[in-house]
């Protein structure tokens, strides 16, 4: 078994905080950005009230 304190962590870029690696994330942890389905949906709006405006 592994120690949590060995898994490979990122750090989210919403609200940098620290995240670990997950078991669902095992074949695509190169993709994941995120920490949470919050946090990557908070991300969307940020960048769309920035482009927006006419």
């Amino acid at each position: 078994m592994t120690r949590k304190n060995a898994l490979p962590e990122k750090t989210c870029p919403v609200c940098g905080r620290p995240f670990s690696w997950r078991r669902k994330w095992k074949r695509c942890w190169h993709e994941v950005r995120y920490c949470s389905e919050r946090c990557r949906r908070q991300r969307r709006k940020t960048v769309t009230k920035s482009s927006g405006g006419g």
